[in-house]
């Protein structure tokens, strides 16, 4: 059982050197939480995205206290929670405190500039990792999904909802015939 003190710091790590909001953070806490410390598998956490994407909030704090409260409940979800906001907390304030001196400064204009396409590649990133373990038909689904946001201008909300519903029917209707086809495929 890990230490809460571990599940503080190493939310607090990427906290602190996260830039671009919630989907900048994503590859960090995949590294941190899958290949470093070995506390959820890939599916598992492709699922824990998928509920934090869903439920209100900032995705990156979703996904934190949701791999918290799995290794030490209530208290663990508390101590990645803190651990995540606490430093953009500090450095928010920081910057609130001293942003009327800097506001129009050209290098912190110059830096914010250079920082976007970063942050682009970072949210880019946990995109292609996740969707490696896809089966093809799904990246039709995908690009119905952007077209319907984004092209159409659907919610978000209703498009997750009818991907919900898309599940549960595949689960309750296709799965099962695929699974008896295996075990007998001369039926």
């Amino acid at each position: 059982m890990e230490r809460l003190h571990t599940i503080f710091v190493s939310f607090f790590k990427i906290g602190l050197f996260t830039f671009g909001g919630g989907y900048a953070m994503i590859p960090l806490i995949e590294r941190e939480v899958i290949d470093k410390r070995h506390w959820v598998e890939r599916g598992e956490f492709l699922d824990l995205l998928t509920l934090a994407q869903s439920v209100p909030g900032p995705i990156s704090l979703n996904t934190s206290v949701f791999v918290g409260y799995k290794m030490r409940g209530l208290r663990g979800a508390a101590a990645a929670l803190l651990g995540t906001i606490l430093p953009s907390f500090v450095i928010i304030l920081l910057i609130a405190l001293f942003f009327a001196n800097i506001r129009h400064n050209p290098v912190v204009d110059a830096a914010f500039k250079g920082m976007r396409p970063a942050v682009v590649a970072l949210i880019i990133g946990p995109v292609i990792s996740l969707a490696r373990g896809m089966h093809w038909s799904m990246f039709f689904i995908i690009a119905a999904a952007a077209l319907a946001v984004w092209g159409l201008g659907w919610s978000p909300i209703w498009v997750l909802v009818a991907g919900a519903a898309g599940g549960i029917a595949w689960e309750l209707a296709v799965a099962p015939k695929i699974a008896r086809h295996k075990k007998n495929p001369e039926a």
